[in-house]
Formats: C-alpha cells, structure tokens, sequence
C-alpha cells in the first residue's frame, strides 16, 4: 500500500531521536576483554572468574546493590549488607557446590517411583512416619536459616550468596519429599520433636557461629541418618528418597567444614570463639532424656528409628542396639568433620557422655 502525502510529511520533520542521547554508560565498565571459554562441566562459575572479576575481596565496601567487577553508580542508596568481611562467611567450595547443585537437582514428584510403596504393618508405618514427620521439621529450619543470612551477604562475595540459595531449594525439596512419604502411606504427621536445637540454629548472631552449628554439626548429623535412612528402607521409594537427599546434604556439610577450615587459616584468633558456638549446642545432640543419648537429640526420633531398625533385623532387642550403633556412628562422623576443619583437639571438649561414646583416635 502507498504512503499517503501527509504521511510523508510527517516522517520528513519528525525529530533525530538520538539528539541528546546520553550513551556515557558505553565507556563505563568493568574490565573488558575478558573471554571465558566452557569446560568439561559446561560454562561454570570457575570458567568466569577469570582475572579481576575472580577476585573476592576481603572486605565489601560496596554497600548498594553493585555486583563484583561492575562499573560502580554514582547516587546510588545502600543496601546496608552487615556482613562484608570475606572471612566471616567465605568458603574455597562455594562456587563449586553451587554448580553441582544447579546440575544434580531433582523432583519428589517424577524422581521418586512412589507406585513402589506398599502397606506396612500398622506399628512401623507410624514409626517410620514419625521419622519423616522429624526429617520433615529439620529441614524447614535449614531453608529458614539461610535465607535469614542472604540479605545480609554483599554482593561482592556472591559465589556463598548462590550457594546458600541453592540450599534453600534443597531442603525445601527435603522438607517436601519427606512430608509426602508421611503422607503417601497411609500413616500421617505424627508428633513434633519440639527439638531445641532448632532455635539454637536460627538464634545464632554470627554467620560462623550459625555455618558451625547448622553446617558442621545438624546437617552433618542428618547427613548421617540419611545414610542409614537406605538400610531401614522398605521399597525402592524410600532408597531413592534417601540416596537423593544424602547427595544434597554432603553439599551443605561440605560448605561449613570448608568454611571453618578457611575462617581458622585466616583468623586462628577466633579458635576458642568457635569452640564456644560448639559447646552450646553440643548437650542438645544427645538431649533425650535418661543417661544415654538418643539418635538425632529427640526420645521420640530414637524410638522411631529403633522400632525401624528393629523391623529390618526382625528383633526390636537387635534394633535397639542398631539405633545406638548408628548414633555412635553420626558422632564419629561429626569428629571427623572437625578433624578435617583443624578442630581435632575439640574430642577433649566434648561433653562426656559423648566423649564415652566415641571411637579412640587412630593416632
């Protein structure tokens, strides 16, 4: 169709629109020339922190929303992030645990063959869902927690900003695959643990302090019990549901281990600092009540797991003693987690009916 004459017209005195454009933006950047090229596992975080943008600094001084490495705005308002000493929350790891979670996630819905499910006698469906009803509570506090510390992270250090939020989709997907097997079978939530080690987590005014206590020892310890979650499960439902969420929960463990590994290297000062966050927590792990501890710090998380134990040997008698093997287990574990941070000597520390429990130093 032909252009009318007015038409024309209009086009002809219609103004330049790039008179006063203002394209000054162009020649404010951050480092250029920098080319990353993928690698075995694809173009990951490790392939662009090349050069200046690989560099975390030691302290954020940074308080708006700028990322690491771009041109800084002027006028811009803080954010006010409160953490911004890299020691306080950094760990070597971080980058690559974000890439392997992005990569190994998975769905309760498709991943798990919840058709594998059948009936149990009445007195273990409740018991094992009062596990996944305990599982179920421990996870909502480790998706509650980091998401607290997010806002507080600056920018600059975003490799444990990513990490941390690819931890919440993991326990969200914990607390979700756990709620459902409760659900799934017939047997229902049952009771809560009303665990106070919980609020000792989300109470926790340091990022260490937090990462060591959460970190380091419940997650660890959860870690643990999803190991053994496979041994007392019934169907191949609960072995991938266990052997999934074990795979996740090794991610967050190795973040805190690395993490008080790092902050110890860089700042030995705080040693008896740290050592005090443990020991606050520490008479919680086996706070069941009667002389000896219980698995997980809960009488009704033991029982449950003893009555599952003990429906896999065909003896409760025997899965009585299985219950507290496997607790003696989770605490060897959560020393050797301290071992490899450089917190060996905190074996002596222990408070002792834990101490009693472990196994003697191999050296």
């Amino acid at each position: 169709m032909a252009v009318d004459t007015k038409t024309m017209e209009m086009l002809k005195t219609e103004p330049d629109i790039s008179e006063g454009l203002d394209l000054s933006w162009m020649d404010n950047t951050g480092e250029r020339g920098m080319r990353a090229t993928p690698g075995r596992r694809g173009l990951t975080l490790e392939e662009i922190n090349k050069s200046s943008y690989g560099v975390a600094p030691e302290n954020a001084e940074d308080l708006t929303m700028a990322q690491r490495g771009s041109a800084r705005a002027a006028g811009v308002p803080r954010i006010g992030y409160h953490v911004r000493k890299k020691s306080d929350i950094w760990s070597d790891n971080a980058a690559m645990l974000y890439e392997e979670a992005v990569q190994r996630q998975w769905s309760s819905a498709t991943d798990i063959p919840w058709d594998e499910l059948k009936p149990l006698p009445d007195d273990v469906e409740r018991a094992y869902s009062q596990f996944c009803t305990f599982l179920t509570e421990v996870e909502f506090i480790a998706g509650d927690t980091p998401a607290y510390w997010l806002p507080q992270i600056s920018n600059e250090h975003y490799e444990v900003k990513m990490f941390l939020a690819s931890q919440i989709m993991d326990e969200a997907r914990h607390l979700d695959v756990f709620r459902k097997r409760a659900l799934a079978n017939g047997g229902g939530l049952m009771s809560s643990s009303g665990n106070a080690g919980l609020r000792v987590i989300i109470e926790s005014k340091d990022f260490t302090e937090m990462s060591a206590i959460m970190h380091v020892q419940g997650e660890g310890l959860v870690q643990s019990i999803f190991r053994m979650g496979e041994y007392i499960a019934t169907n191949e439902a609960e072995k991938r549901i266990f052997r999934l969420s074990a795979q996740d929960e090794s991610r967050h463990v190795a973040f805190g281990v690395m993490h008080l590994k790092y902050i110890l290297e860089t700042e030995p000062e705080r040693r008896e600092e740290i050592h005090s966050y443990l020991e606050k927590a520490e008479p919680l792990i086996g706070a069941g009540g009667g002389s000896a501890p219980v698995a997980g710090g809960s009488p009704i998380f033991g029982t449950s797991l003893g009555m599952l134990f003990g429906h896999s040997l065909g003896s409760q008698e025997e899965g009585g003693k299985m219950a507290l093997a496997a607790f003696r287990r989770q605490l060897n574990e959560y020393m050797h987690r301290l071992e490899v941070a450089g917190m060996g000597e905190r074996r002596y520390r222990l408070p002792l009916q834990i101490q009693a429990i472990l196994d003697p130093p191999k050296n």
